[in-house]
């Protein structure tokens, strides 16, 4: 649209010409030049600007140490690598899921392998080690999220990984790496100033970005922080006028985290993580689940699929604006749309890596379905991923109604996927781009992880 706000700086600054500096505003502005290329000068006798420059020295230097998902011989320095293989992670929405919601994995483990391929042979940390370091970083995570009860319902504001992600990633390296108590204080503060992105961008390329940003920069603020930069060492802290992390919160309640121990117990410990099925959205799978239910029913009473019995297509979902999406456009749209993805699993009785083709999404029998969608929001379905259900209900042209509905699917973290299932899922997506035997020798090492002597095989 041509009347936004965002329209009009884009239009601004596409047509400013230098005629349009008046001899004030041109004499301020060199006041403002010359002020700044004096502060920068002096500055660059600091030490903080010596860390900076040191770091971005070794960071885009010509040693490349850590590998690329999917790129045999490819290498990257560590947070370049970190940075690939976190929006590789994601660039799919297939990554699991916590609740309060967040995507753990993908923000943290790009930055532990990389950081285990960086460190010199004789200071590898071992499998045990990259277990812990793990663990910690989600730790940090899911604490950091139950301080707010905004956290727990779906996001509104910031996408989740982009920042709980962040110190996460600052507190699995750090532990990683050994940083001390106070380096460890210092990480999390630089991590908290390198974090944020805003859900406008989820269902867009960008998304991606939010987890190979968070998985980077967390491990940008451990070896800033090993060298010696320093943060606000109470930035987790709810100070009242002066916002930490709780400039991401509009209810921040932080609470001490007990010490590793007989009295503490991790949260993963109390909660399963959930594992997709298909790469969407974690919302889809509700209404997928629903709507495969009622395909059934459906096939049952009538004998086939046959859409043109069918009048309206009922969703009762949750309300959540950015996964409400009638017509989806896009890839990145149609994994965020809660009317394609029961639209496609009524049409294909599945939904899967091919179902968000651009051939597929423009299909005209899909769009004559989501021609017949309306949506319901029940007070009782909360955009909650503890809460949620979705409904699909078919209203034909004969007067009948068919009815699915789930309240848990399967990968949820009340019903987790089987061994089996995880496997398969596996099995499938690493044959993309390995040979049989290297999938089978990555099952094998995770499985004994423990026992790995270098982690950095991995």
């Amino acid at each position: 649209p041509e009347d936004t706000v965002t329209s009009s700086f884009a239009s601004f600054i596409r047509a400013a010409r230098p005629e349009h500096l008046s001899p004030t505003v041109r004499q301020r502005s060199k006041r403002m030049i010359l002020d700044s290329i004096g502060v920068g000068l002096v500055g660059s006798t600091t030490r903080v600007f010596d860390i900076a420059l040191r770091y971005c020295r070794e960071l885009y230097s010509s040693v490349a140490v850590s590998s690329v998902y999917g790129k045999p011989g490819v290498k990257l320095s560590p947070t370049l690598a970190a940075f690939t293989n976190g929006v590789a992670t994601h660039s799919m929405d297939f990554d699991d899921t916590w609740h309060p919601a967040t995507h753990p994995s993908g923000a943290i483990l790009p930055a532990l392998l990389a950081a285990s391929q960086m460190l010199p042979p004789n200071t590898k940390p071992n499998g045990l080690d990259f277990l812990l370091a793990f663990n910690v970083g989600l730790e940090v995570q899911g604490r950091l999220m139950h301080f707010s009860t905004e956290a727990h319902d779906i996001p509104k504001r910031f996408h989740p990984p982009s920042v709980v992600g962040t110190l996460g990633s600052a507190a699995a390296t750090a532990k990683l790496l050994s940083l001390s108590s106070a380096q460890c204080c210092h990480a999390l503060g630089i991590a908290a100033s390198l974090a944020g992105a805003p859900m406008a961008n989820a269902a867009t390329q960008a998304k991606p970005l939010h987890v190979g940003n968070a998985t980077r920069l967390g491990l940008e603020a451990t070896l800033l922080a090993g060298r010696g930069m320093e943060a606000n060492p109470l930035i987790l802290d709810d100070i009242p006028g002066c916002s930490g992390f709780s400039a991401f919160y509009s209810i921040y309640q932080p609470k001490p985290l007990s010490a590793p121990g007989e009295h503490h117990e991790f949260l993963l410990e109390k909660q399963d993580i959930a594992f997709k099925r298909f790469p969407a959205h974690l919302g889809m799978h509700w209404v997928v689940d629903a709507a495969l239910s009622v395909r059934n029913l459906f096939i049952n009473y009538a004998g086939s699929f046959s859409p043109s019995l069918i009048r309206t297509i009922m969703l009762k979902i949750p309300v959540s604006k950015y996964i409400n999406r009638p017509f989806p456009s896009s890839e990145h749209q149609a994994r965020h749309s809660f009317q394609f993805n029961a639209c496609a699993a009524l049409l294909d009785g599945e939904v899967g890596l091919g179902s968000f083709s651009e051939s597929s999404i423009h299909r005209q029998e899909l769009r004559d379905l989501l021609d017949k969608v309306v949506v319901e929001h029940p007070e009782d379905n909360v955009a909650n991923f503890d809460k949620m259900y979705g409904e699909v209900a078919l209203l034909l042209h004969s007067g009948d109604v068919l009815t699915g509905k789930c309240d848990t699917f399967y990968g949820h973290w009340r019903k987790p996927l089987s061994k089996e299932s995880l496997l398969k899922k596996f099995r499938s997506n690493a044959s993309h781009v390995l040979p049989e035997e290297k999938i089978e020798a990555i099952i094998t090492l995770v499985d004994n992880l423990e026992n790995l002597s270098d982690s950095s095989q991995l």
